[in-house]
């Protein structure tokens, strides 16, 4: 069946999106990296309260923290809309931004947590898996990856304009490995990236339709499957990976050791087990760094029963 073609408004306003995507990246692409990340938090602190998406946040932090004031609130919302605006406006200098060189630890704007796992996910000659939230710069994990010879097949939500996600994959393309589009035929991909012995690295921290029902924060939330099915099905090694702000456009990136994967009779309850641990480790970065997850996004929802 044919997708039906976007009506004439509607690909106006797509095309006006992208042009006024280009307009704000070509004059910030010539900024010092300072500067334009300073600009994007400063832009998205003032104008991100106004959106409806900010009611979603605060709906979203009163849930994971009963127990914080208003002020609390209110301080990681804004931390969040700040970390937001950064994001932004280093994504045009995403290849620059990573300057740590292994073996030449020195003052720069990366610092790296555990770079003997790193070495020996890249030396092993496995396939394996990392997973990673929406925290910090999460755009510098898989840079990271290519600047230092690890191939890395990112699978990623493309953005709803295609002007708009053009842009974003003429940088990703140049700064990243291979990049594998979710839909209905990402998860064969997916499985075709470790048979043949590469490193898929996904997001695994937004609501999914389909997948376990595991606890975030005290409440439950559904969670996609594909993650913890090939984990388990290709007993490759499982790490987490994260990049947190340590303050302006620094950052430090952390790779965990290798989860531990269950294997029984029950494929349904190893698969619950192995996203209930990630999204737990998810959960203990998100409560070190607050003001830096993407509270906008909507990962509380009534969760129907499946039949």
């Amino acid at each position: 069946m044919s997708q039906r073609r976007p009506s004439l408004i509607k690909r106006f306003r797509q095309a006006l999106e992208g042009a006024l995507l280009l307009l704000l990246w070509l004059p910030v692409r010539w900024m010092p990296i300072d500067w334009a990340s300073g600009l994007g938090g400063g832009i998205a602190r003032v104008i991100g309260p106004w959106f409806p998406v900010s009611g979603t946040g605060r709906r979203n932090l009163k849930l994971a923290f009963p127990d914080k004031s208003e002020a609390e609130i209110e301080r990681i919302l804004e931390g969040a809309w700040d970390n937001l605006g950064r994001y932004a406006l280093e994504y045009p200098h995403l290849k620059r931004i990573w300057d740590y060189e292994v073996g030449q630890p020195g003052p720069g704007r990366v610092e790296v947590a555990g770079v003997d796992q790193f070495l020996a996910l890249r030396d092993d000659g496995k396939p394996a898996l990392i997973f990673a939230a929406h925290l910090g710069n999460w755009e510098l994990l898989p840079v990271a990856a290519a600047r230092h010879g690890l191939p890395v097949t990112v699978l990623y939500k493309r953005p709803r304009n295609p002007v708009a996600a053009e842009m974003l994959d003429r940088i990703r393309r140049d700064a990243m490995g291979e990049l594998i589009s979710t839909g209905i035929h990402s998860a064969i991909a997916a499985v075709e990236v470790v048979e043949r012995g590469g490193h898929l690295g996904m997001l695994v921290d937004q609501h999914a339709n389909l997948g376990p029902v595991v606890p975030f924060f005290g409440n439950p939330v559904r969670t996609a499957p594909l993650l913890a099915k090939l984990a388990r099905r290709y007993q490759c090694p499982l790490h987490g990976a994260r990049v947190e702000r340590l303050g302006g456009a620094r950052f430090r990136a952390t790779l965990t050791p290798p989860l531990e994967i269950p294997v029984t009779d029950d494929v349904e309850a190893d698969v619950e087990a192995i996203m209930t641990k990630v999204t737990s480790i998810i959960e203990g970065w998100v409560r070190e760094r607050p003001e830096q997850w993407l509270w906008l996004h909507r990962r509380w929802r009534p969760l129907k029963q499946r039949r």
